[in-house]
This record gives structure tokens, sequence and C-alpha cells, in this order.
């Protein structure tokens, strides 16, 4: 597997693409209502939950088949390598974490570095599917590295709404990849820009556009459901998962994952899914407040950042018996400082996790026996908060 360092990329080949949908894929659905909606490019949510006042993004809708443990969009889409990543038993940082078992999901090791090629294989898989010639995303991080680098493997243009301030790594290799870069000052601009660009024919936009904010593309974000079929085609079955969180398109891709596992026979419970965020949003929601309102905060940690929760992390965190935790940039540095002592390079937002671990055996969830899976969403090569700091 070959990692994100820009010589190693520019080696990656375009793969041949023959796209055939899953037999079983019959639309959309919404995740509250469950009212039905056909495939399309162009995503709104569901209408029917917002007329209550209530956004709710939709999510692919099979026709269930007894004992199936895996559901995907398309049984043959467009690859550069991703998944199958290491799972990583870590016995040192177990201990002191007062755990039975941690293990890291090395997302790392994606062909573009992070969690995000899962996403951008069955995004740009839907765009060719839907004879589209353009992917749209706001992003200023590893969404859009790893957009450009899987629509320029296809010959898709892939345009990126980002902050006028984007770091230097980021930008160059959106530029290496012919993405076309526009800069705005704040969320709303940019989900503007692409939700005027995924009103036009051609487009497929595969992060949010919409405010109140429902989340990526649903066929997307079904990518990464593939996260929990690995692990049970590892045999672990973890029974807490860290998930370092702004929107919660992986976690509830992850906990949809083990749902299909669960529905199919192949385990016997949930893993809980922990949101892991640098100020309090979700956490905020479960203690009371409105899931559609505003959140502001100031982190460092670059790939969690915003202020918006969604009705896809809220579902993952509570139809898993699992929550929301905070973790401050203080605490999240001194966990990658831990953990790069062990050999692990971690963003900020994936160290934070480790960091969210503790706050789990305060609140006694967590035990000396207990088995914690960590999702290194990726590593800290573009991290700005690693790259502007005195390194030793």
């Amino acid at each position: 597997m070959l990692s994100a360092t820009q010589d190693q990329l520019t080696c990656l080949e375009a793969p041949g693409v023959a796209v055939r949908r899953h037999p079983a894929l019959r639309g959309l659905a919404c995740l509250r209502c469950r009212a039905e909606q056909p495939l399309r490019l162009l995503h709104g949510g569901c209408p029917v939950c917002a007329k209550q006042g209530v956004y709710v993004s939709l999510a692919a809708d099979y026709t269930r088949t007894a004992g199936v443990t895996n559901y995907a969009p398309y049984l043959s889409s467009v690859s550069l390598g991703e998944g199958n990543t290491p799972l990583i038993d870590v016995a040192a940082l177990a201990q002191i974490a007062g755990i039975g078992q941690l293990r890291i999901k090395d997302e790392s090791k994606n062909p573009t570095g992070s969690h995000k090629d899962r996403m951008s294989a069955i995004g740009v898989t839907q765009a060719l599917d839907f004879g589209a010639h353009t992917v749209v995303l706001a992003s200023s991080g590893n969404a859009a590295i790893s957009a450009a680098h899987y629509a320029h493997a296809v010959g898709l243009n892939c345009e990126v709404a980002s902050y006028a301030g984007m770091p230097a790594a980021y930008a160059d290799a959106l530029d290496a990849y012919g993405a076309r870069r526009f800069a705005f000052d704040d969320n709303a601009g940019r989900w503007d820009f692409v939700a005027k660009r995924a009103a036009q024919p051609g487009y497929l936009a595969l992060t949010n556009h919409h405010m109140p904010a429902l989340g990526s593309a649903p066929l997307a974000i079904e990518g990464y459901k593939a996260i929990a079929y690995e692990c049970h085609a590892d045999g672990y079955w973890p029974e807490h998962i860290m998930v370092p969180t702004a929107r919660g398109d992986l976690a509830w891709g992850i906990y949809a994952g083990f749902r299909d596992l669960l529905e199919a026979g192949a385990i016997k419970t949930l893993p809980k899914i922990w949101i892991v965020e640098p100020f309090a949003r979700l956490s905020s929601v479960l203690a009371g407040q409105d899931l559609h309102s505003s959140f502001p905060g100031s982190t460092a940690q670059f790939s969690t950042a915003g202020a918006t929760v969604t009705y896809l992390q809220w579902q993952a965190a509570t139809a898993s018996g699992g929550g929301a935790l905070v973790v401050p940039d203080v605490q999240a540095c001194t966990a990658r400082t831990l953990l790069a002592a062990h050999g692990i390079s971690a963003e900020l937002c994936a160290a934070a996790g480790f960091a969210a671990i503790e706050q789990l055996n305060t609140l006694k969830i967590a035990t000396a026996n207990s088995k914690v899976m960590l999702v290194l969403t990726a590593n800290a090569s573009r991290d700005p908060s690693y790259l502007s700091s005195p390194q030793t």
C-alpha cells in the first residue's frame, strides 16, 4: 500500500473502471422516517422530515437478504487500493490507557493518506455511473486531496471550495492533480458554492452543502462500512470505537457496517461508537440542545473543526449505545506525543481519540478488560498543527 507522500502518489495508475451496481440497491431512504427516495446525484436530505423541521440525511436502501454480512452500492467500482488497512495491536498503549486491548485501525495507509479514500472511491464511481463530469466538494484538507486524486484517475473534473488560508501541503497536492480551488471566508460561502454547482447537470456534490448540515453524499459514505466488515474478517469485535468526528460521515459508516453484521447474525451486539470532538457539539445536543443549533468553537484539530451537528452522528452514537467525548487541543497534543513515542504518527484529531479513552475510564465505561479500537484517520504528515510546531 502506498503512503501519502507526493512522490509516491504520482506513481499510482488510473484504474480500469467497470461500474456495476449492487443488485440489492433499490434507492435511498431517510435515516429517521424511512421515506424512500430514488437514486440521484443531488442530495437534499429527506423532504418529509424537513417539513417537520428536522433535517436528516438519506442512506442507501437495500433489499435485505438473510445471512448477507455486507452491503455496498457497487459490486465493482473505482479503486486505487483503498481499504484493508492495518489493524495494529498496541499492548503498551493499552496498558497506559488502562484497558484490556487497544487496536488502531490505521487509515493513513490508504492511497492518499486518510480514510477519505473510502468515500472518494464510491463517490467517484457514482459520478461515473450517473454520467457526471465534475466532483465538487467543500474541504480544506484530506477530503479535497482524496477526491482530486480519484477524480483525476478516471478523467473527471474536481472543484474544491476551501478557505483562503489552505495549508500549502494541501494546496500543492490539489494543484498536482488539476483540481480547481475556490477560496471562501466561511462555511456558509463554501456550502453555497457547492450547492449552486450541485444544482447544475453533471455535478456530484461529494461533501455536505446544506444548512442545517446533513452530511456527505449518501452512497459515498457507504464506503466507510467496509471498516466494520474488515474488522469482522479479521475476527475482531471491539466493545468501543473512538472516532474523531466533524459531521459524522465516518462514524455513521462504521456504525452502519456493524449494524449490517448484527442484522446478519454475524455479531451479537453493536460496538459503542464514541464521537470524539474538539469542543462541545454533539455533547451539547445529547445534553438537550437542539440538533440544528450552531456550536462555534476554535481548535487546532483541523480535520474535525466546524460548528454543526448532523443526524448521522447523533444516530451513530445513540443507536450504538455510545456518546460524545470532548478532547481539547492540549490533551490531544499530549496524546499525540505519547503515540509518537510508541511509533504511531497521528493527526491531532486522531490522537484526541486516544485521550478520550481516559474519559471512558473516568466514567467507568471502559475497564481493564475492555477492547477498544481507535480509528487513526490520518497521520501527522500534513497536519498544520504538527507542521507549525517545533519538532524534536
